[in-house]
């Protein structure tokens, strides 16, 4: 298969809608990580987003709407917490959890009876959802476990000849996927399956919120997750990773400088002295560590690094989220000085 690469227009518009509605997947922009977009309600062609991802099927996809209606049209409930949440928080990298309606096929929700719904904050994308006039299912447009993109570039390392089209909506903003969230049983709270842009701290303004054990620990094995991205390894580059957990710059310096293994990259804040092993910046702030971290991860492997050591970064607001996706990228080996 030949993958084009064409810069937002209607005409791309126009050709995506024609392959999706066609049964095709293509990859699409977001604001928070590239997806490979399908119809949601189309069995088979969801199968070819994990098809070309190597997806495990029990992993449950992401439905991207362009309207409330949708919504309605694909889930069975929805509680009003939800619409206060979607009136502050969509468009945007919010993802919430509902009980599906049967349009929605197993192949989409990985076999369960529920979906996960966002409306995505790029214009382009929404543009393509009202064209075809139905959700797409769009997880990262990655090869499993891999890095998510952030650029169309990445798409097309990881999607070259598996994917006809690739929409280039230059670099993601967010750079980390959505929070997610589902309901709790009384529908006046939430529970926050997988951190993202959306934070703990926002949401806490509408409801109370807690946050899932998952986001910060392995699942069980054989655990039914409800939420992608929270399986034990993920986002993983083939450089080995580890989190290096300090607050103090010399001991992290004095560490990364101990070390003694080929081919090795401190991933550093950016502002660290006197380390004199090799090292790249993922950003001081936790917005520039979440926009950076994929690219900076797929660049361990450009630069041919065997073992890269990653400062671990604050543990609140979207550093919660960068240190989660840190977290499944290392397999949780975390080091702390």
């Amino acid at each position: 298969m030949v993958t084009e690469v064409l810069k937002p227009s209607m005409e791309t518009l126009k050709k995506a809608a024609e392959l999706i509605k066609n049964g095709e997947v293509v990859g699409i922009p977001t604001e928070t990580v590239y997806g490979l977009a399908a119809n949601a309600y189309d069995s088979n062609a969801c199968a070819k987003i994990f098809e070309a991802k190597g997806r495990p099927q029990d992993n449950p996809l992401i439905i991207h709407i362009s309207s409330l209606t949708m919504l309605k049209n694909s889930v069975r409930e929805i509680p009003p917490l939800a619409l206060i949440l979607a009136d502050n928080f969509w468009s945007g990298p919010l993802t919430m959890i509902f009980p599906k309606k049967d349009i929605v096929p197993d192949t989409t929700s990985g076999g369960l009876d529920t979906v996960a719904v966002r409306m995505p904050d790029n214009e382009d994308t929404l543009n393509l959802i009202e064209m075809c006039g139905f959700p797409l299912a769009a997880p990262s447009a990655n090869l499993s476990g891999s890095p998510s993109p952030t650029s169309a570039t990445h798409v097309f390392q990881d999607m070259n000849g598996r994917i006809p089209l690739i929409i280039d909506g230059g670099e993601c903003e967010k750079g980390v996927e959505s929070t997610v969230i589902c309901f709790t049983d009384n529908g006046k709270g939430v529970k926050i399956l997988r951190p993202g842009a959306v934070t703990e701290e926002m949401l806490s303004r509408f409801c109370e919120v807690e946050t899932d054990k998952n986001v910060f620990a392995k699942p069980m094995e054989n655990e039914k997750v409800i939420s992608p991205g929270v399986k034990y390894k993920h986002y993983s580059p083939k450089a080995k990773i580890v989190i290096v957990e300090t607050d103090n710059d010399k001991a992290f310096a004095d560490f990364l400088n101990s070390r003694e293994e080929e081919n090795l990259y401190g991933v550093i804040f950016g502002n660290e002295k006197d380390i004199k092993v090799k090292t790249m910046s993922y950003g001081i702030t936790a917005e520039e560590q979440a926009h950076n971290l994929f690219a900076v991860l797929r660049r361990t492997d450009e630069l041919g690094a065997d073992i890269a050591y990653v400062r671990c970064p604050e543990k609140k607001g979207v550093g919660t989220a960068v240190y989660n996706r840190l977290l499944r990228a290392a397999a949780f080996n975390v080091i702390k000085l």
